[in-house]
């Protein structure tokens, strides 16, 4: 029996889809569906029950199930042991972050990571926080980097550093000549924002419910999925918006956009969350004391 059939059959059946699990093995779903196949031959039985919009484990498929988790087990602690006798790190992870923190804080943190563990090979997936949490919770990711609170007690979140927000608006713009702003001047104007699920969005909701005088709300004229289109929007004048300090370095040197300090300054927490396991695989180990150290040397709040 072909391990490649066994592996594909877990991850289908540890995410009940097909078009998942073809997307996290980087398969077609016909591929996919012929491995499966593959197995239920081998076996002689049948291992996934098939409706219009939905498929489950039958009997045997849960026995299967059960025993290739340990199979898997197996091999990641395997691997493991042999890898701590040799002292080799190499091997994959995919890793899942948001928006702001894949464009801005993992590229140079991935780049020295790559250059001292050449051997190692990295996928990123990118989402907002909601996602990343997502694909943590369905496995499909071994580690995620968000920017916002996660509800799942079941997961573990380390805090990696602060990031502070702020008001951006264009230079022209009545509030780029103040030094700072309170929130109850910032709702006065149009507002763009990121889209519902997004770490950024959640943490201004979170500080408009706490901040006095606030109750009206935001005055949101739009809503944008990156930050890199909330940006070109207040540079064109249309609205302001709170965004992460350390994605306007560019903008701030070439004078398109301006940064006023919001008083009070709300702050967030980068955050990596990944599964608890059983065993910690030593290429995730690896990666997350490299993440904490190089957290710990650009924990900085860029505006100071």
């Amino acid at each position: 029996m072909a391990d490649r059939r066994l592996q594909v059959f877990h991850t289908v059946a540890r995410l009940l889809s097909f078009t998942k699990a073809a997307e996290t093995l980087h398969m077609t779903q016909p591929a996919v569906t012929f491995q499966v196949r593959q197995l239920e031959e081998y076996f002689n039985t049948r291992l996934f029950d098939r409706t219009h919009n939905r498929i489950s484990l039958t009997d045997a498929g849960e026995r299967v199930f059960e025993y290739a988790d340990k199979i898997f087990d197996l091999y990641g602690q395997m691997e493991n042991a042999v890898r701590e006798m040799t002292g080799e790190i190499s091997g994959t992870l995919t890793i899942g972050a948001s928006t702001t923190i894949a464009e801005y804080m993992l590229p140079p943190l991935l780049g020295d990571f790559k250059a001292e563990y050449p051997d190692v090979s990295i996928h990123l997936k990118v989402s907002n926080s909601d996602g990343i949490v997502h694909m943590v919770e369905n496995n499909t990711i071994d580690l995620g980097v968000i920017e916002a609170p996660v509800a799942n007690k079941n997961l573990v979140v380390e805090e990696c550093r602060k990031d502070q927000l702020v008001a951006i608006a264009a230079p022209n713009h009545p509030l780029a000549s103040k030094k700072t702003v309170k929130l109850d001047e910032l709702i006065e104007y149009p507002f763009i924002c990121r889209e519902e699920g997004s770490g950024t969005r959640e943490v201004v909701s979170e500080y408009l419910s706490h901040s006095d005088g606030c109750e009206v709300g935001l005055n949101i004229s739009m809503e944008l999925g990156s930050p890199e289109a909330v940006k070109g929007a207040v540079e064109a004048n249309m609205g302001v918006s709170i965004v992460s300090r350390a994605t306007i370095q560019k903008e701030l040197q070439l004078g398109t956009l301006v940064s006023v300090k919001l008083d009070p300054t709300p702050e967030r927490p980068f955050s990596f969350v990944h599964q608890k396991q059983k065993f910690r695989l030593r290429l995730m180990e690896t990666l997350l004391e490299f993440a904490r150290d190089y957290c710990d040397s650009h924990d900085s709040g860029e505006g100071t």
